[in-house]
């Protein structure tokens, strides 16, 4: 399974997708999955954070689910934050949870092609080693010159 997504496909993703289930979110400010999943929320996507350890809490509005199976009604995307190593039960568990599901989609360094493979079996687009944040601001025109737009806002704003 190749790693080279056309911008085509990439944008349709992006278009289509609704509701995101952010795996392995944290609750820390300056962490990647924080603010990608922020980032999200941000940009209209229904973002629902998973992750056991901060399991009842609130993040951009949202209840923390301890898993995927946690979640009440459907997921267009599953946006993986874990270890590639950790990625096959994730999928299987968003299979077997979200019969709609659209996309897997594993972060920056995030890559197994079993899963990817187990995925795209059952018609599920998947991404690999890419950021839906990046992509985003790249496609949509939101790139800045200086470079990314990490979308952090100072706290003393």
């Amino acid at each position: 399974m190749s790693n080279d997504y056309s911008d085509a496909f990439l944008r349709d993703i992006l278009t289509r997708t609704k509701r995101v289930a952010v795996v392995g979110v944290s609750m820390n400010p300056v962490r990647p999955s924080y603010y990608v999943a922020r980032y999200l929320s941000l940009k209209g996507f229904e973002v629902v954070p998973v992750n056991p350890g901060h399991a009842g809490e609130r993040v951009f509005g949202a209840e923390v689910k301890a898993s995927l199976s946690e979640i009440e009604g459907g997921v267009d995307m599953v946006d993986i934050f874990r270890r590639s190593e950790h990625v096959p039960p994730i999928v299987e568990e968003a299979l077997g949870c979200f019969p709609d599901l659209q996309t897997v989609w594993m972060q920056i360094g995030v890559e197994n092609h079993e899963a990817a493979e187990a995925a795209a079996a059952r018609g599920v687009d998947v991404v690999m080693n890419r950021c839906p944040k990046i992509e985003y601001q790249r496609l949509f025109g939101e790139l800045r010159m200086g470079g990314f737009n990490t979308g952090v806002i100072s706290s003393k704003l």
